[in-house]
Order: structure tokens, then sequence, then C-alpha cells
């Protein structure tokens, strides 16, 4: 009765049994996962917001296939002020989240079987959005060498004849790691000499720790590129379902993949109204809101070296941007198995790396947008456990 793309294992695994006991249970747990800003105490100005959404405007229907023409340049217009990036309107269409960008792109690039080049360690969303596009996604390897590094030679190795693009995330989630300049350069080489795209997430892109601006994948011109992002990170509003997909490369190959794109959006015309006539002011909330998570950031990072100066054992890897921390502890079980021992004996809740694919044990993931309280405790009882 079912389709075979969506013959998923639905049984929760034992670490989301744990978690839902404790939930059950009424325990109170520290919670260094939280990715969803509203629920971390981070939220834009909500007269502002809710403001802009009651525009009368928003009675008349105007479907566009590539979204409101002053949405649109309400992106063009970030893109220009955050990163000095001039970026034509007709070169964006909008959606209502990057997953959906990233289906529309999966659709526009891939015959059913056909391969897709994933960083790996990197989000396990992909996996969802492959299986639902009849794509296969082949990992290639994101290496720790005092820094993140692509590993260039696994992914010439990890490309076939039916591989379509390689998706990077700049920064990475959950490494944090930026795509550097030399990586770029070879990246554009290696997809023109295989005839492949790249697919970008951004998401994360405003948020480098150091406070230098990192350039946006919209001006890469050496490659077909699909530079993906939204408010709900870069304004901190996932709630609002905004978000879009920019093409980018040689002017001809543009054309025609903006051609396509604008058919499969036509398709489904997913964009509401109230939210794209409230764009404008959906990205000016960022110059608000960003300064604030990235002071969080920034003392949740501190506040966790000054607690590892005590724990020798334990060591957090090197990170450049994006809203979480790699934390490498003694590997004397599983990730997932120190992961419930943490939840049910100190009343702590981390992801493992094996939820971001690392391939070896001994990594949890942590979230820098937790309230800081929260974080310094969860981190004192996390370091007294594993010790």
């Amino acid at each position: 009765m079912f389709s075979q793309r969506t013959n998923w294992r639905l049984s929760p695994n034992a670490l989301t049994r744990a978690i839902e006991e404790a939930r059950v249970s009424g325990q109170h747990i520290l919670d260094l996962t939280v990715s969803n800003p509203t629920e971390a105490g981070v939220r834009p100005d909500s007269e502002i917001v809710l403001t802009a959404l009651a525009n009368p405007e928003a009675m008349h229907y105007d479907p566009q296939p590539r979204g409101l023409l002053t949405a649109r340049q309400a992106v063009s217009r970030y893109y220009r002020e955050s990163h000095e990036v001039d970026l034509d309107p007709e070169r964006l269409i909008l959606t209502t989240s990057t997953s959906e960008a990233y289906s529309y792109v999966f659709r526009l690039l891939c015959n059913p079987g056909d391969e897709i080049l994933v960083p790996n360690p990197s989000y396990p969303l992909f996996e969802f959005l492959a299986d639902l596009a009849d794509v296969k996604l082949v990992p290639y390897p994101v290496l720790y060498d005092h820094g993140w590094q692509i590993d260039l030679d696994s992914l010439y190795k990890a490309a076939t004849v039916r591989s379509r693009a390689v998706i990077l995330v700049h920064p990475n989630n959950p490494t944090g790691s930026y795509v550097s300049t030399a990586e770029t350069a070879a990246l554009n080489a290696f997809c023109r000499d295989r005839g492949l795209a790249l697919i970008v997430d951004e998401v994360f892109l405003d948020y480098s720790h150091d406070g230098a601006t990192r350039g946006s994948f919209v001006r890469n011109a050496d490659a077909l590129t699909f530079t993906l992002s939204g408010v709900s990170k870069i304004s901190a509003l996932p709630q609002m379902k905004l978000a879009w997909v920019a093409t980018g490369g040689p002017e001809e190959t543009v054309a025609e993949a903006g051609a396509r794109l604008e058919i499969i959006a036509d398709t489904f015309l997913s964009m509401n109204t109230p939210v794209q006539l409230a764009a404008p002011v959906l990205l000016d909330q960022r110059k608000q809101i960003q300064p604030v998570l990235l002071d969080r950031l920034r003392a949740n990072l501190a506040a966790l070296d000054r607690q590892l100066t005590g724990h020798p054992s334990c060591a957090r890897l090197m990170v450049e941007g994006g809203w979480y921390v790699v934390l490498r502890v003694p590997a004397l079980d599983s990730d997932e198995d120190l992961a419930i021992r943490l939840l049910r004996e100190a009343r702590v809740s981390v992801h493992p790396g094996h939820f971001y694919d690392f391939p070896n044990e001994g990594h949890l993931v942590l979230s820098l947008i937790t309230e800081p309280a929260v974080f310094r405790e969860g981190v004192a009882r996390l370091l007294r456990m594993v010790e």
C-alpha cells in the first residue's frame, strides 16, 4: 500500500525513548540540544513582526512562481547590506523552507537513482529529503586536524557517472567550519570537470564567531551553484517559513536552471502572501537579533572553554561559526549510550555524534544558543559524569 521511498524505521531509537520517559515522568532536564531560537529566550520584536503581517494587501492574491518581487528585492537588499553582493532578484526563487528549496533543486538536477555527494559529518535531514526525491546520497569526509578540511581526494573517489551535485554546508552543521577559498577553487574545478552543480546551505553564514564576514556562494560564477538560506536562522524566525534558493554560475546555464525551477515552483505555489509582504521587515529584524545571538554564542563558548580547563580528558573541537560545538570525550561507551546515561543520571540532554554520522565514537554535540545559565550547569554536570 505504501511507497518504498517512505519505508523508514518508524519505531523510536533508545535515546528518543529515554527522552520521552524523562518527559512523561516530569523530570527537569537541562536541554543542551535546543535549536529553536523561540524556545531559547531569543526573539525579535513581536509587535513589529506581527504588525508587518497585518498588511491589507494580503487580501489580494497575486501568484508569482518566483515569489513577489518586493520580497525578492528584500532578499537582494540583505545580500547587498550584509555581504556586499548585488544579487539580481530574478535569480531568486522563494520557498517556505530550505528543505523545500533542496527538494526543488533535487527535482531539477536528478533522475531517480542519481547521486548527490554530501558531507560527512553533517545534518541528518538530507537522508529524508533524498529518499523523498528518489535520490541516493554518497558521503564524502570532512576531516579534523587542527581544524576541519574537506577530504578532496575522497570526494573525487566518491563521484560516479550518476553524480549530479555536491552539497556544501557553509558553515557546516555541526562542525561550524566554513568552506575555505582554496576549497572553493578546488570544488569549482571538480564540478566543471564533471558537469556537476554545487548546492550550498548558508543558513548559519552570518554567525561567524570572530566577527569577520565570510563570503557567500551567491557570488560564485565558476560552476552552477544553488545557494540556500532563509529567515529561520538569519532573523531567528523559523515560524515565518520564508527561505529561498539563489542560482549562480555560467549565464546560459543559470537562465535554463531558473526557467526550470520556476515551473517547479509554479506547480506548488507554496508561498503565502502575508509573509512575502512582510519580508522586508522580517529580514530587517536580523539587525536586532543577530548581535544578541552572537553575544550568546561567544559567551557560551567561553564558558565551555573555562570549564574544560579542569577536565583534560575532554576537549572541544575548533569551531568558526554557527550555533553548535563538538565536544570530544573519552570513548568508553557508544555516544548514544553516553547520551542516555547523561539524560538519566545527570538530567542533561545532548546529541550523540552518530546523530550527525561522525565516523568514530567519542563525540557529543551541544547547542550554543542554549540559555547561558542552563548551558553552564549542563556542561558542569556533563563533565563531572564523563570524568
